[in-house]
């Protein structure tokens, strides 16, 4: 069982989110929730609006309408600081990690552990993101390596790390497998599972079926800006949320014989 079912209090919920950029709607009166511990996938064409809903949620966008609550309390983002103060986190595709930098420099990078509230504590900041790396079973060769030294996929499970190493609530992650040796895919599709099994809620943007399937909980897709249809993963296959980004609900179901990737 997993911790969706000890709260009914969603981690993070958007109600009625609109954004308009001048005379063009990007979304309409979008809802959407995530609840602790939940893997949620968000799926959609190129222009559903996917980008621009984790923006708002995110804090780098303001919605033109609408609420967001964190842990049952509204709340207003007047950046992306505000959100991760309250534990809203983005993983962005392009990981905006600093390749020149070691892992435990990444990890830390503008809220480093100091001494005497002057000199960073290098030592300490090694220490904590060891530490770190060690809670999320991510496995490089030292904390000292520097990014640039990392595989594809060591650098998606270091932004990671990163996202969730100040209580975060919430991850939001953006096709985070999109540019991964096949044999990656699985180890991170294994971190997002495992960051369940630390009461953190993620939420998934994905083109990928087969990750959908192998880590997501529930899934919801967008279609020109709205809500267009949602289901436990359990309720549907992939056909059926196929149908759904082409928008078409009525799409034959047919059961896959796994979801589960080889």
């Amino acid at each position: 069982m997993n911790q969706t079912s000890s709260t009914s209090i969603a981690a993070l919920e958007a109600r009625g989110i609109s954004k308009y950029f001048g005379a063009v709607t990007a979304l309409e009166d979008v809802n959407l929730h995530v609840m602790p511990g939940e893997v949620l996938g968000v799926v959609g064409d190129n222009g559903a609006g996917k980008s621009t809903l984790m923006k708002v949620l995110s804090g780098l966008h303001s919605a033109s309408k609408g609420q967001l609550f964190v842990g049952g309390q509204e709340v207003h983002f007047s950046g992306p600081r505000a959100a991760r103060d309250r534990g809203i986190e983005m993983v962005y595709q392009d990981l905006a990690l600093a390749g020149n930098l070691r892992i435990d420099e990444n990890i830390f990078l503008g809220r480093e552990q100091l001494r005497g509230g002057i000199f960073i504590n290098h030592n300490a900041n090694m220490r904590k993101a060891q530490e770190h790396l060690d809670k999320l079973k991510i496995h490089v060769k030292s904390v000292s390596q520097r990014v640039e030294e990392l595989s594809g996929g060591q650098r998606q499970a270091v932004a990671i790390a990163r996202a969730t190493a100040f209580d975060a609530k919430v991850v939001i992650m953006d096709e985070p497998t999109a540019a991964l040796a096949i044999k990656e895919v699985r180890k991170v599709l294994d971190l997002i599972k495992d960051l369940k099994n630390h009461g953190v809620s993620v939420i998934l943007i994905s083109h990928r079926m087969d990750d959908i399937f192998y880590v997501c909980d529930r899934v919801m897709a967008l279609f020109r800006g709205r809500n267009f249809a949602e289901a436990p993963l359990t309720q549907t296959d992939r056909n059926e949320v196929i149908g759904w980004i082409m928008g078409n609900k009525n799409q034959t179901s047919e059961t896959s014989e796994s979801h589960d990737l080889n």
